[in-house]
């Protein structure tokens, strides 16, 4: 099963740890609060009120949250309050002030909710940058045909809710003289910037699976247009710009062959008609694309058998690295193993709306994810 991904290491590897730990602190927040209310109003006289803890709660929520997550918490809130009321029934109190105080974390609680449904709208009004890179993204992403060479095949392209984590995720899927292959990849960074990148590598990508015999040989092709790209930058912009890939290959005089070349990508899925599931993870670890002079390249792709009606998905970080409101990473290997499906285009719509749950809305960070079908007698 998957692990979830530890915070990011290398370049800026302290600013980023330190990020990753405030944004998880601060979703947390709302649920310290009402448990922290709970102990107050336990833990202090019948004249103390745990009210501002409580009311707190749900408006902390309500710009880092999606609806369901601000709801369940203002929920969590009134009845934290409502609870914190009944455990003081048999104490001196006044029972007025008591019921005003639970009105007034209702009142807060269906605030933050209006709150919510506010800056979440504002959130999916695109920014003019946002616009533009979306837009390049999707053009460079077109739909793939539903058949080639006899296999089935759906792709999904979902878009980051926050603007500058937009850009980046390819997919491609081309027929050529020595097969069907696939590119799945992730370029570093967000934005135009990393658009562009991306349509470096797919135009290589698109020359390369003609031309080249081997996975090994277009992997290398990419390598050298990332490298030229790269030279035109300088400093740390050349230094950590990279891009993650997997390229597949399904010859076709042996359709039950699958080559599998991984280039630090999350690995591919292979999801057999009797409900299993493998991870096909690389024999040798490989770096991304655009660090090849950083370690020797595999000689070879990794080779499987691709049993008839087998799906093999391939996706982007953006699905393993979607977190809940408790910052718990998507397992898609947990959640997909002992299911079945009819085809490539449920499977990764179930995908996105299962990752859409996971984190209580649009995801985070923009994902690509692209499954491919072997029919049954093929």
């Amino acid at each position: 099963m998957l692990r979830g991904e530890a915070p990011p290491e290398g370049g800026g590897e302290r600013r980023a740890r330190l990020m990753w730990s405030g944004r998880l602190l601060v979703r947390r927040l709302p649920v310290l609060l009402i448990v922290g209310g709970v102990a107050f109003g336990v833990g202090t006289p019948a004249g103390y009120t745990a009210a501002p803890f409580f009311s707190a709660a749900p408006l902390v929520a309500a710009p880092l949250f999606a609806l369901r997550g601000t709801v369940l918490t203002a929920l969590a809130a009134v009845l934290g309050e409502i609870w914190v009321v009944l455990y003081r029934s048999g104490a001196a109190q006044d029972h007025g002030e008591s019921v005003t105080e639970t009105a007034m974390v209702l009142v807060v609680a269906l605030s933050a909710v209006g709150i919510n449904r506010i800056v979440r709208s504002a959130d999916i009004r695109p920014a003019p940058v946002r616009d533009v890179s979306a837009a390049a993204q999707r053009a460079l992403l077109p739909t793939p045909p539903e058949r080639l060479a006899g296999l089935a095949i759906a792709a999904r392209y979902v878009g980051a809710r926050v603007a500058d984590r937009s850009g980046g995720d390819l997919y491609a899927v081309q027929e050529t003289p020595h097969g069907v292959r696939l590119l799945v990849g992730d370029v570093r960074g967000k934005g135009l910037d990393a658009v562009r990148t991306a349509v470096i590598v797919l135009g290589a990508f698109r020359e390369a699976a003609e031309q080249e015999r081997t996975l090994g040989a277009v992997a290398g092709r990419l390598e050298r247009a990332l490298r030229r790209e790269g030279g035109r930058c300088a400093g740390a912009e050349q230094a950590e710009g990279f891009t993650t890939a997997v390229l597949a290959e399904i010859p076709a005089d042996g359709p039950s062959v699958l080559r599998v070349l991984n280039r630090g990508h999350p690995s591919p899925l292979l999801l057999t008609p009797d409900g299993g599931l493998r991870e096909l993870l690389p024999e040798a670890p490989a770096p991304p694309l655009g660090l090849g002079e950083m370690a020797s390249r595999p000689d070879r792709p990794d080779e499987s058998f691709f049993p008839a009606g087998a799906l093999l998905l391939f996706f982007t970080d953006g699905v393993t690295g979607a977190r809940d409101l408790l910052g718990r990473y998507y397992n898609p290997s947990g959640k997909l193993r002992g299911c079945r499906f009819p085809g490539p285009d449920v499977l990764v719509d179930t995908l996105v709306e299962d990752v859409a749950r996971h984190t209580g809305g649009a995801p985070a960070d923009d994902m690509a994810l692209l499954a491919v079908q072997r029919p049954m007698g093929a």
